[in-house]
């Protein structure tokens, strides 16, 4: 299963879009409304959980400095990675989120939605924090 969002413009060089989205205490303030639980777990990896969602850690499997960050999930029952893809020049940047992976067509059928949604959430909050 793939879900991409549009590929949004931010008001912000890609080398600050980067910086920002490469440390994983900054993916708490662009979490959607409804999280219940966001912990730091190290330099690379985090925990959440959206209310009456299963807690889900992601961590840092690449970064390629100012064009494309690569988060993927720990749990191997759920594999998944989300990879932002960052373009734009020095003083706007553009910002794509695209989730990738692996699950049986009842499942994906599931999660679909709240993905889209969950998503579009993080890019679009990701604008307004720099828009502020």
């Amino acid at each position: 299963m793939e879900i991409s969002t549009n590929q949004l413009t931010i008001s912000t060089s890609k080398s600050t879009l980067f910086d920002f989205l490469s440390k994983v205490e900054n993916f708490e303030a662009i979490m959607p409304e409804n999280i219940s639980v966001f912990k730091i777990i190290d330099d690379d990896a985090f925990k959440f959980a959206l209310k009456g969602m299963p807690e889900i850690v992601l961590k840092f499997s690449e970064r390629q400095p100012v064009n494309k960050i690569v988060l993927g999930s720990t749990n191997d029952q759920f594999p998944f990675k989300l990879e932002g893809i960052i373009g734009g020049t020095e003083d706007e940047s553009t910002l794509s989120l695209r989730f990738s992976g692996s699950f049986n067509p009842m499942i994906s059928m599931m999660i679909k939605t709240p993905l889209t949604n969950f998503i579009e959430t993080l890019a679009q909050k990701t604008v307004q924090h720099f828009a502020a």
